[in-house]
């Protein structure tokens, strides 16, 4: 079928369809937390860039079809070099990661005097590629601690991140101007506003976020850790989330007794909102937008993601 007549069948048929297609293939889905509840239904791993980076080293099928953006999709490939990775929409890429090109990394490590650059897992692999070690927002902290103290830190692309990632880990970061355009629309004023909405909830942000606001949060997580903080701490009732309303509507959904409210609505990343069930089963049935990478870049990079995943 085409992806015109796929995009024609409601919901319900779509799933069978590729349940069907799931049964005749040998594949595994990788959803990200910020994908629509439509999308999130047919995950066999659901979660964060690390969980679906480890997912993604772990899994024995053949085929994997990775919902989120670009530069995941391209991680996956660069941890399985052997396997068909499908992106059910090649145009879903990430503002952030476009703020950082390869030429502009090598230029900046000569610009410090080769400082070891960390990369953000929000990153192309050519990027990666010039990288000594990848990071997530997961485990920033952890890697940044894993590295000589002697030598300079250049930490790209999110200074947001970056900066959290210095607080917490005592270590002097160089670090790159870009960012998240979603978590960075956080303000204080936002914080004011849910805290007066929502006086006894506690609020949970991603490190993404400005530092303002990260500091007037009750603790900061990444999306998996935001999913386990919600599950594990049964003594709050009421949560203010600060990220994407993709984890926001999932949390709502798994957990219908509590309160769960979103920092501000306007925290909707349009990039991970592209994929929907009829590109998936297009992609699927037949082979479409498969990510391919030049092998020497590519071996570079997944020694960077490597050695993360060594942390």
């Amino acid at each position: 079928m085409t992806l015109e007549e796929y995009q024609k069948l409601p919901p319900e048929e779509l799933y069978t369809v590729i349940a069907g297609l799931k049964r005749q293939k040998d594949v595994v889905f990788l959803v990200h937390n910020y994908q629509t509840l439509e999308v999130q239904k047919i995950a066999d791993f659901l979660g964060d860039s690390l969980a679906l980076a480890q997912a993604a080293a772990q899994t024995k099928a053949g085929i994997i079809v990775f919902c989120g953006v670009h530069f995941m999709a391209e991680s996956a490939k660069l941890l399985n070099p052997g396997k068909k990775v499908l992106m059910p929409d090649r145009n879903a890429g990430c503002p952030m990661a476009d703020m950082i090109t390869a030429e502009a990394l090598i230029a900046a490590k000569k610009q410090y005097g080769d400082p070891l650059a960390v990369a953000y897992v929000n990153s192309s692999a050519a990027v990666k590629a010039q990288s000594h070690i990848c990071c997530t927002s997961s485990n920033a902290v952890k890697v940044v601690n894993s590295l000589p103290r002697d030598r300079q830190i250049l930490f790209v692309p999110d200074r947001n991140l970056g900066s959290y990632t210095a607080k917490m880990s005592g270590r002097e970061l160089i670090l790159w101007p870009g960012f998240c355009f979603v978590h960075n629309r956080f303000t204080a004023e936002d914080v004011k506003a849910a805290r007066e909405e929502h006086p006894g909830a506690r609020l949970i942000v991603h490190p993404e976020c400005r530092p303002e606001v990260v500091e007037l949060a009750d603790e900061a997580a990444s999306t998996s850790g935001m999913v386990k903080a919600v599950s594990e701490q049964s003594g709050v009732s009421e949560w203010i989330i600060g990220t994407e309303m993709g984890l926001v509507e999932q949390l709502s959904q798994s957990h219908p007794g509590k309160g769960i409210y979103p920092l501000a609505r306007h925290a909707v990343c349009q990039n991970m909102k592209m994929i929907n069930l009829a590109k998936v089963a297009w992609a699927l049935e037949n082979g479409e937008n498969e990510i391919g990478l030049p092998e020497e870049m590519a071996e570079k990079a997944r020694e960077a993601l490597e050695r993360m995943l060594a942390v």
